[in-house]
Protein backbone atom coordinates (compact mmCIF):
# COMPACT_ATOMS: atom_id res chain seq x y z
CA UNK A 1 0.00 0.00 0.00
CA UNK A 2 1.48 3.34 -1.03
CA UNK A 3 1.23 6.15 1.47
CA UNK A 4 0.49 9.56 0.01
CA UNK A 5 3.57 11.78 0.07
CA UNK A 6 5.96 8.88 0.75
CA UNK A 7 8.33 7.86 -2.05
CA UNK A 8 8.97 4.15 -2.46
CA UNK A 9 12.63 3.35 -3.00
CA UNK A 10 14.69 0.58 -4.54
CA UNK A 11 17.28 -1.14 -2.32
CA UNK A 12 20.34 -3.13 -3.46
CA UNK A 13 22.98 -4.87 -1.39
CA UNK A 14 26.09 -6.06 -3.23
CA UNK A 15 28.47 -8.41 -1.44
CA UNK A 16 27.77 -6.91 2.00
CA UNK A 17 29.99 -8.28 4.77
CA UNK A 18 30.09 -7.49 8.49
CA UNK A 19 32.42 -8.98 11.09
CA UNK A 20 32.43 -8.15 14.79
CA UNK A 21 35.61 -8.17 16.87
CA UNK A 22 38.00 -8.35 13.91
CA UNK A 23 41.37 -9.75 14.96
CA UNK A 24 40.22 -10.76 18.42
CA UNK A 25 39.53 -14.20 19.85
CA UNK A 26 35.82 -13.26 19.73
CA UNK A 27 35.79 -12.51 15.98
CA UNK A 28 32.35 -13.33 14.53
CA UNK A 29 31.35 -13.15 10.87
CA UNK A 30 27.74 -11.94 10.97
CA UNK A 31 27.10 -11.21 7.27
CA UNK A 32 29.02 -12.96 4.50
CA UNK A 33 28.71 -11.50 0.99
CA UNK A 34 24.99 -10.70 1.15
CA UNK A 35 23.36 -9.83 -2.18
CA UNK A 36 19.80 -8.50 -2.25
CA UNK A 37 17.81 -6.53 -4.80
CA UNK A 38 14.37 -5.13 -4.00
CA UNK A 39 12.43 -3.13 -6.54
CA UNK A 40 10.08 -0.31 -5.59
CA UNK A 41 6.93 -1.77 -4.01
CA UNK A 42 8.46 -5.19 -3.26
CA UNK A 43 8.95 -6.49 0.25
CA UNK A 44 10.93 -9.27 1.85
CA UNK A 45 10.62 -11.21 5.08
CA UNK A 46 13.87 -12.06 6.84
CA UNK A 47 13.63 -15.03 9.17
CA UNK A 48 16.17 -16.98 11.17
CA UNK A 49 17.13 -18.08 14.64
CA UNK A 50 18.88 -16.02 17.29
CA UNK A 51 22.27 -14.88 16.03
CA UNK A 52 21.45 -15.47 12.36
CA UNK A 53 22.24 -11.84 11.46
CA UNK A 54 18.76 -10.39 10.92
CA UNK A 55 19.21 -7.37 13.19
CA UNK A 56 22.78 -6.91 12.00
CA UNK A 57 21.54 -6.77 8.40
CA UNK A 58 19.00 -4.06 9.20
CA UNK A 59 21.50 -2.15 11.33
CA UNK A 60 23.97 -2.17 8.42
CA UNK A 61 21.32 -0.95 5.97
CA UNK A 62 20.26 1.86 8.32
CA UNK A 63 23.85 2.89 9.08
CA UNK A 64 24.01 1.86 12.75
CA UNK A 65 26.90 -0.48 11.81
CA UNK A 66 29.54 0.14 9.16
CA UNK A 67 30.22 -2.72 6.77
CA UNK A 68 33.70 -3.97 5.93
CA UNK A 69 32.91 -4.93 2.35
CA UNK A 70 30.28 -4.49 -0.30
CA UNK A 71 27.87 -1.72 -1.21
CA UNK A 72 24.46 -0.50 -0.10
CA UNK A 73 22.49 1.37 -2.76
CA UNK A 74 19.20 3.19 -2.48
CA UNK A 75 17.71 4.32 -5.80
CA UNK A 76 21.18 3.63 -7.30
CA UNK A 77 22.70 6.15 -4.84
CA UNK A 78 25.62 4.56 -2.98
CA UNK A 79 24.84 5.13 0.72
CA UNK A 80 27.47 2.68 1.97
CA UNK A 81 29.41 5.39 3.82
CA UNK A 82 26.54 7.76 4.65
CA UNK A 83 26.12 8.17 8.41
CA UNK A 84 22.95 6.94 10.10
CA UNK A 85 21.44 10.42 10.44
CA UNK A 86 21.64 10.97 6.66
CA UNK A 87 20.18 7.55 5.88
CA UNK A 88 17.33 8.20 8.32
CA UNK A 89 15.99 10.82 5.89
CA UNK A 90 15.54 8.07 3.29
CA UNK A 91 14.88 4.92 5.33
CA UNK A 92 12.09 4.22 7.82
CA UNK A 93 12.41 1.52 10.46
CA UNK A 94 10.09 -0.55 12.61
CA UNK A 95 11.84 -2.03 15.63
CA UNK A 96 11.22 -5.41 17.29
CA UNK A 97 10.78 -3.65 20.63
CA UNK A 98 7.66 -1.48 20.24
CA UNK A 99 9.13 1.12 22.62
CA UNK A 100 12.25 1.64 20.49
CA UNK A 101 12.01 4.23 17.74
CA UNK A 102 8.68 5.58 18.95
CA UNK A 103 7.41 8.06 21.48
CA UNK A 104 5.73 5.51 23.79
CA UNK A 105 3.45 8.10 25.41
CA UNK A 106 1.99 9.16 22.04
CA UNK A 107 -0.74 7.40 20.06
CA UNK A 108 0.02 5.29 17.00
CA UNK A 109 -1.50 8.04 14.86
CA UNK A 110 0.77 10.67 16.45
CA UNK A 111 3.85 8.49 15.89
CA UNK A 112 2.87 7.96 12.24
CA UNK A 113 2.31 11.71 11.82
CA UNK A 114 5.90 12.27 12.92
CA UNK A 115 7.08 9.71 10.35
CA UNK A 116 4.95 11.35 7.64
CA UNK A 117 6.57 14.73 8.35
CA UNK A 118 10.07 13.24 8.04
CA UNK A 119 12.14 15.22 5.56
CA UNK A 120 9.58 18.03 5.31
CA UNK A 121 10.39 21.65 6.22
CA UNK A 122 9.96 22.32 9.93
CA UNK A 123 6.85 24.35 10.72
CA UNK A 124 4.22 24.91 13.38
CA UNK A 125 1.38 22.99 11.77
CA UNK A 126 -0.48 19.80 12.66
CA UNK A 127 1.58 16.65 12.13
CA UNK A 128 -0.98 15.32 9.64
CA UNK A 129 -3.87 17.01 7.89
CA UNK A 130 -7.37 15.52 7.61
CA UNK A 131 -6.67 14.85 3.95
CA UNK A 132 -3.49 12.89 4.80
CA UNK A 133 -5.37 10.90 7.46
CA UNK A 134 -8.24 9.98 5.09
CA UNK A 135 -8.25 6.36 3.87
CA UNK A 136 -6.78 5.88 0.37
Amino acid sequence: MAVKGVKERMLKLRGVGKTFGIGSSNEKRALDHIDLSLQSGEFVTVIGGNGAGKSTLFNCISGVYEIEEGQILLDDLDITYHPEYKRSRMIGRVFQDPLKGTAFDMTIEQNLAIALAKGQPVSLRPGATKKELAPA
